[in-house]
């Protein structure tokens, strides 16, 4: 673990390795940590928050831009780590960590952009004022489909606010974390300003911990509502980023060629493992068959192995377990009528005995109850339903309990305004994919969460507003 700057054991000296779900080999040990580790690390954060929010807002900014250009220097070795721990192809685990220098050095320039106001009173003689102050000591939960790209969001706002942070990462995505912050500090991060704590049940003990002011949590809806139990306790602050089952809905005039290429990488990037990937797709009768067909040709030539192969374009999924939900998924739709376009197997052959693969898998004319539609699908598999207009995509796409995302291809604009409008989602692509973007807030609505994370929005739920009212000071 990294505490007060430096690496530690646990202090009961457990370790536990951690195993590549391509091939099931360990990859690396990392220390197990209990409550006497996090509580190691709440002492170093809480000593180190006086002076971190202290720094004139320039000068943190600095310290995290260097940090930030320290990660990049290991840009590689830190997407082999990656996908040794995680499965997803090289390419897009080093996107991940490309891309967490980027936001850490946009929230290091909006650092002195944290702006109090003036308030005019009743009486002219007051001065009513408004003061952002930094939190303290907070906590984020990241999970393992995306372990960098969901820490990041939450330790560029709250460190560019000035508090310090515990980050508990995923227990089977450990290393890849580790080394980031191990590089951040090589780059002049000070000690105890970000410390890393890795051990089961250690997620709720973050939540729980009374000094910790704020928790950042992404997961599952189950364990969102377990957390928000958790905080009860101590009223503390929370952003929940939880499931999403996301629609997409292509229209008769939509760039089908567009919508085909961005649909599948939408769906089966990560090997559909992830929040708000492409999770339901409706399509207007009119282009439903030469959709599917496009989408059949291309989800077929997707190449599946090893993401450490540099031709594989799809990993595995990250556990055995995850694999065996999404194939009982799949077959309730098939059950219910549903036809399968390609895919619904596990690849044969000696380098897929012992990972957890899933050929990518399009389901068609799927029925409305049917499971891969009405729970969130965290593989990769695509549900596939007729619409017969826009209205009857926009009611079937907002029967899901969830509301992370959502997204519509059409070349009208009063189509795409209507649809922006009635999706009950926290963010809405049109005729693009679906990327989260740091200058944007994003969150869910219903039971994807609550809270946003990313732009200012984000940055500013890492601060309390204090109101201050001055008489005469003659």
């Amino acid at each position: 673990m990294i505490i007060d700057g430096r690496p530690v054991e646990a202090i009961s000296g457990r370790t536990r390795a951690v195993r590549n779900p391509a091939s099931g080999e360990a990859v690396g040990d990392v220390p197990w940590g209990g409550p006497e580790d996090l509580e190691r690390a709440v002492d170093a954060a809480s000593r180190a928050f006086p002076s971190w929010s202290g720094l004139p807002a320039r000068e943190r900014a600095s310290i995290l831009v260097e940090a930030s250009r320290a990660v990049d220097s290991r840009a590689e070795e830190i997407a082999g780590t990656l996908t040794g721990e995680q499965g997803k192809p090289l390419a897009e685990a080093l996107g991940e960590v490309t891309r967490f220098g980027e936001q850490m050095r946009w929230y290091a320039e909006m650092a002195d952009k944290i702006y109090g106001t003036q308030v005019p009173l009743g009486d002219p003689s007051l001065l009513g004022l408004t003061l952002r102050e930094p939190l303290g000591v907070t906590g984020a939960i990241a999970p393992w489909n995306h372990p960098l790209t969901l820490a990041r969001n939450k330790l560029g706002p709250a460190l560019a606010a000035g508090n310090t942070m515990i980050l508990k990462p995923a227990t089977t995505t450990p290393l890849s974390t580790l080394a980031v912050v191990a590089a951040m500090h090589e780059g002049g991060l000070p000690a105890g300003v970000l410390n890393v704590v890795v051990g089961e049940g250690l997620g709720s003990e973050v939540v729980r911990h009374p000094r910790i002011k704020k928790v950042g949590f992404t997961g599952s809806t189950a364990t969102g509502r377990q957390v928000m139990a958790a905080a009860a306790g101590t009223l503390k602050k929370l952003v929940l980023e939880l499931g999403g089952s996301d629609p997409c809905i292509v229209l008769d005039d939509a760039d089908l060629e567009s919508a085909a290429a961005v649909i599948t990488a939408g769906r089966f990037s990560n090997c559909g493992q992830t929040c708000r990937g492409i999770k339901r797709l409706y399509v207007q009768e009119g282009v439903y068959d030469a959709l599917v067909d496009r989408l059949s040709k291309a989800v077929s030539a997707i190449e599946v192995g090893d993401g450490a192969r540099p031709a594989v374009r799809m990993g595995p999924l990250h556990t055995a377990g995850q694999r065996e939900e999404v194939e009982e998924q799949i077959s309730d739709a098939l059950d219910r009528g549903a036809t399968l376009v390609c895919g619904g197997h596990r690849p044969e052959g000696h380098d897929f005995a012992a990972g957890n693969f899933l050929a990518p898998t399009l389901l068609a004319d799927v029925d409305g109850d049917a499971r891969v539609l009405s729970e969130e699908v965290f593989g990769p598999c695509l549900p596939i339903v007729r619409i017969h207009d826009l209205e009857e995509g926009l009611s079937e796409a907002n029967r899901s309990r969830y509301g992370l995302g959502a997204s519509i291809w059409t070349a009208s604009m009063a189509s795409a305004w209507r649809a922006a409008r009635a999706f009950e989602a926290g963010f809405v692509w049109v005729n693009t994919a679906p990327s989260a973007y740091y200058q944007l807030p994003f969150g869910g609505t219903k039971e994807s969460g609550f809270g946003r994370e990313n732009g200012i929005e984000g940055l500013l739920d890492y601060t309390d507003v204090k109101s201050v009212v001055f008489g005469d000071l003659g």
